[in-house]
């Protein structure tokens, strides 16, 4: 050994003693002060190990002639039996004869990393029921336990340590790992696992399961979301039968239901593009939606099955097509197909009859149209009072009777037909009626496509 590795050899030795002369170490919180050096070694084993050396030497001490040397490496033998809890420094004095001390808890821990395996225990059981492929450990400590480690990090000038958090969540993380074969992700685990291992308390995070597709409403009269009564706000009154909902079921609930009951969730949230209106169907390829499920206990479902689950479920309501699992940031790319464009059939019925050159008029007037729209009378206690415009690309007209029509609009989303039939009292300009100079009227309403590219 060069002159240099004996001296970091014994400057590791030193520093050791100094550290058990002051405060009572456990085998893992000895080595992980000393864990960035050397490697594959774990930190209990690398405590040990230094207590051994330390025993070793402290005993050829022991066994020396000269008394000031024996007396020296008895007293070091007995730091280590009582403040390093080391049972060879303590067998070693039974066999000499010497008194053992009592042994002291861990200074760092408390004795914290001596109870580990059963706080694993506790963790596999608490993620015993739900399917996951990924994982992370996280670790909450008290206050004081941080506080305590810096001061002595600090006052020993410990530079190539780890921090307690660190080394108990490789250690739960190893064993979570190993003994269910599952994989540790640190940017997007399907479960975060939350310890705090002075209280043994487990917190499980479970993150959202997201399943995007498509889906078609075929029944008119359903709301998209759940459509929670405003005069109960949900509690349950006379204006809504005591459901808690102005309407009993809705495009949500209809594809929550099954859903949940396949991957026992506690609970979903609905992200779609955009969103028609409670009397309008959707129909076509459908609106992309993607429904996210809180806390799934079931991940690994088949797609094909839930589809035809949900399918049975809404028959003759609602139809949905193409599943398949997504992540949160697909949510986000979602939510900017809100303004895609759209393809609206909308029947129209006028106040007099109208002839074939006001027809031709209002066809032409309305493609490559920009319309401006202040927020519609109809949604303002739910949307902010401003003036938006939109841009409408094509409108193809088809007459049905003397005074009534189908129109086909294709158009920037967030367009609102129904006043662009009407008018809106001046709100939305143009419009039907004002460029036929007629009362116009929406009858019917559907959306036939959403353009998305998908």
């Amino acid at each position: 050994m060069s002159k240099s590795g004996s001296e970091d050899f014994k400057w590791i030795l030193n520093l050791s003693l100094k550290m058990l002369e002051k405060y009572p170490l456990c085998d893992h919180c000895l080595g992980r002060q000393f864990a960035l050096l050397g490697f594959g070694v774990d930190n209990r084993e690398r405590g040990k190990s230094i207590k051994m050396l330390l025993t070793m030497s402290a005993h050829k001490m022991a066994l020396s002639e000269e008394a000031s040397v024996k007396k020296k490496g008895i007293s070091i033998l007995k730091l280590l039996a009582a403040r390093g809890s080391f049972k060879v420094a303590s067998d070693l004095l039974k066999r000499m004869r010497r008194r053992v001390g009592k042994e002291e808890v861990c200074f760092l821990c408390g004795g914290t990393f001596e109870k580990i395996q059963s706080i694993i225990d506790r963790v596999l059981e608490s993620l015993r029921e739900y399917e996951f492929e990924s994982f992370l450990v996280g670790i909450k400590l008290p206050p004081e336990v941080e506080e305590r480690e810096d001061e002595f990090r600090a006052e020993f000038n410990v530079q190539y340590g780890e921090n307690i958090k660190n080394e108990f969540s490789r250690i739960i993380g190893r064993e979570i790992s190993q003994r269910l074969n599952k994989t540790v992700d640190y940017m997007k685990p399907q479960i975060v696992v939350l310890v705090n291992p002075f209280t043994e308390e487990v917190n499980l995070q479970v993150n959202s399961l997201f399943i995007a597709g498509r889906y078609r409403k075929i029944l008119r009269g359903i709301p998209q979301s759940k459509w929670i009564c405003r005069k109960c706000r949900g509690k349950g009154c006379a204006r809504c039968g005591w459901t808690g909902k102005m309407y009993p079921e809705s495009v949500e609930e209809l594809i929550a239901k099954p859903v949940l009951e396949m991957t026992l969730g506690e609970g979903t949230s609905f992200h779609a593009a955009g969103r028609e209106d409670r009397d309008a169907r959707m129909l076509g390829r459908g609106r992309p939606f993607i429904i996210e499920v809180k806390r799934p206990k079931k991940r690994n479902v088949d797609l094909k099955e839930l589809e035809k689950a949900i399918n049975d479920y809404a028959k003759g309501k609602v139809k949905v097509l193409n599943l398949r699992f997504v992540n949160k940031e697909d949510v986000r790319k979602l939510k900017g197909m809100e303004c895609a464009q759209k393809i609206y059939r909308v029947i129209v019925r006028f106040n007099r009859e109208v002839t074939d050159e006001e027809l031709e008029k209002l066809e032409r007037e309305l493609t490559g149209a920009t319309i401006r729209q202040r927020t519609p009378t109809r949604v303002l206690h739910r949307r902010s009072d401003r003036m938006r415009e939109k841009h409408i690309y094509e409108t193809k007209i088809k007459r049905l009777s003397r005074n009534s029509i189908e129109m086909r609009i294709r158009c920037q989303g967030g367009l609102y037909v129904k006043e662009l039939v009407t008018g809106d009292n001046g709100r939305t300009d143009p419009s039907v009626s004002k460029i036929i100079g007629a009362t116009a009227e929406p009858i019917e309403l559907d959306v036939l496509n959403v353009l998305t590219g998908r």
